[in-house]
């Protein structure tokens, strides 16, 4: 892996739209991140590259024998093998011309060695020593690193085709981790959405994983995270089997595309503050643990070699000002920019209608939906072709997806075996459930309208990527896309040095100079985020001991806002929309908190006179 190349990379987004984004930018240095969910998407897109580059593929059935995890490991493999042959054609291409290894050079940030010396050998003279130089920096170009991405809690288990379980190790999770353990890429899994023991212990079955006699590790373990305790935690758990973490990357709980996990109140900078305090923990304090299990399994751990975690940061970056800031301020090493890469095509598979969706939608149109069937807050856009699709099925009587994929279904209301709440067949039953009830009219309407709104993410989410690459067509292929709040402030496509000139505050900003602070948008989406459940607070004791931690925490995080609005600001830091929106949103949290004592006092005195 070369991670040292760029100081960002493109996170995973959704379970297609950066499921080619290494073959298009990794020749580029740049690293980015596959969703390894989503098997057949994954599957009709490896048939489709072979095709182009006129590479041998055999299909991969689905009932065929372990076909999730030999479907991606085929898709990875694939993968690497065009990244290697784009990265060949792009180092024997001269110098001196408007080439793409002229962009290859052109795209790294500026304190880069390999950008400096490459500016350097431009003023050289002609001569052998020029023509020994242009030999060693084209060796010394290198790919940007093909890491994937799994949602630990996706892990239901499978049945053959006369529906016998197939034991543990096929779970949707530990196959698409066998998957990339048995590939041959070098790269870096990243697990998101928790802690999933027993997926974490399936991890140490692959030697990969582990260090070698030279001190490498393979295949290096990235934990997404939104807290420090939780990495703690986390870390502590793989260390005891010997498993080291490459990388701590931590999200906004809110600020973020897809699937949102808000903290307790504790907002970005906090969280990122507490990690620049306490690094040192996450690699020292596991050190003897993991070499340890080296010792109980009779291996030697590599002398000189000890755990240094990177720590990584995103969820609504959308400045260099801001960048600087977390990389400056708070000692991060990588910050990840995701959602303004979706109207980039030289970068994501994006249907054309959905990338001008993104680049004309606003505040209004970007909204925390209640869309997914995990049960988790999920951001949306309004009016994606997922959405209307849904709606209209659901006005036809026939709501509901046929649920081809089952990687949601969790639900077992209606009897032991798991069903998906988007399904037709979840759907019906809970509409009817709801209609026979004794609800008045319009709360039934109510409820089967929150039903109707689950969609089906395993195939929505796949099919943008399918329609730009001509593998699916448009008005057969319902597609959903899961922006952060900050695609609202870029509105049109960007080609790739446009976006990676941006990251790097070089020529324009692409974004205007009233956009706030992404401190501020925190601020804002946590103090709503605190409004909704004020909503829906029965004010019982636990509530209210939530509820006011969650303001605590949520006060602290402002007071320490305001506090960074008072240093100096980075170029195109907008550190005034800071500490005017700090100030606003703690008078609103006041209010809104002495709102919600009030109502807990009458529930109370009302419970009591009952």
């Amino acid at each position: 892996m070369h991670r040292e190349l760029h100081t960002f990379h493109i996170p995973v987004m959704g379970l297609g739209h950066s499921a080619d984004t290494p073959i298009r930018v990794a020749p580029f240095g740049i690293t980015s991140v596959i969703s390894i969910v989503e098997d057949s998407v994954l599957e009709k897109i490896r048939r489709y590259y072979c095709t182009f580059f006129q590479m041998p593929c055999i299909p991969i059935r689905k009932n065929e024998a372990d076909a999730r995890a030999r479907r991606i490991r085929s898709y990875l493999d694939t993968v690497k093998k065009i990244v290697g042959i784009k990265m060949e054609q792009i180092r024997a291409l001269p110098f001196f011309e408007e080439n793409d290894k002229k962009k290859y050079f052109d795209l790294l940030p500026e304190e880069s060695p390999l950008k400096k010396e490459y500016i350097k050998f431009l003023d050289m003279p002609e001569g052998p020593e020029r023509d020994a130089e242009s030999s060693a920096l084209s060796r010394k170009m290198k790919p940007g690193s093909i890491d994937v991405n799994i949602m630990v809690k996706l892990d239901n288990p499978r049945c053959d085709r006369e529906g016998n379980p197939l034991g543990e190790d096929f779970s949707d999770a530990k196959a698409a981790l066998r998957g990339y353990a048995e590939s041959s890429l070098e790269s870096a899994i990243v697990f998101s959405a928790g802690l999933n023991k027993s997926l974490f212990s399936y991890i140490s079955r692959f030697k990969d994983f582990y260090r070698d006699g030279k001190g490498r590790i393979k295949k290096k373990i990235i934990l997404k995270v939104s807290d420090f305790r939780s990495s703690l935690i986390q870390g502590r758990f793989l260390a005891k089997k010997g498993l080291e973490v490459y990388e701590y990357r931590i999200e906004s709980g809110l600020n973020c595309g897809g699937h949102t996990f808000a903290t307790n109140g504790n907002i970005l900078p906090r969280v990122a503050e507490e990690f620049r305090k306490n690094r040192k923990k996450l690699g020292r304090d596991f050190q003897e643990s993991i070499e340890q299990y080296y010792q109980e399994k009779g291996r030697s751990y590599p002398s000189g070699t000890q755990s240094r975690p990177l720590i990584s940061i995103q969820g609504g970056i959308g400045t260099n000002g801001e960048m600087r800031r977390l990389r400056e301020d708070f000692g991060m090493d990588i910050c990840g920019w995701a959602s303004p890469f979706l109207l980039v095509p030289e970068a994501t598979p994006v249907d054309a209608p959905t990338r001008k969706l993104l680049a004309e939608a606003g505040a209004e149109e970007l909204y925390l939906s209640n869309a997914s069937p995990f049960g988790i807050p999920f951001n949306n856009v309004r009016n994606s072709g997922s959405e209307k699709k849904t709606r209209e099925k659901a006005a036809k009587g026939n709501p509901g997806s046929a649920c081809p994929r089952q990687l949601l279904a969790f639900n077992t209301e209606f009897g032991p075996k798991n069903i998906c709440t988007a399904s037709g067949q979840y759907q019906r039953r809970k509409m009817e459930e709801i209609r026979n009830s004794d609800l008045s009219a319009s709360e039934k309407e109510k409820h089967c309208r929150k039903i109707t709104e689950k969609v089906c993410l395993c195939d929505h989410l796949g099919n943008g990527a399918l329609i730009s690459l001509g593998l699916a067509e448009e008005n057969s292929s319902p597609q959903c896309v899961c922006p952060g709040p900050n695609i609202e402030w870029f509105d049109r496509n960007y080609s790739l040095k446009e976006m990676v000139d941006h990251i790097y505050g070089r020529g324009p900003s692409l974004v205007s100079a009233e956009r706030p602070h992404m401190f501020a948008k925190e601020i804002v989406l946590y103090t709503d985020y605190f409004e909704k459940q004020f909503g829906k607070s029965g004010g019982s004791p636990k509530e209210m001991k939530a509820m006011k931690e969650f303001r605590d925490n949520l006060q602290k995080g402002i007071a320490f806002c305001l506090e960074i609005a008072k240093r100096p600001p980075f170029p195109g830091e907008n550190l005034d929309s800071l500490a005017k929106t700090a100030q606003r949103e703690k008078l609103r949290l006041e209010s809104l908190y002495l709102r919600f004592t009030a109502k807990c006092r009458t529930e109370e005195m009302l419970s009591n006179y009952q």
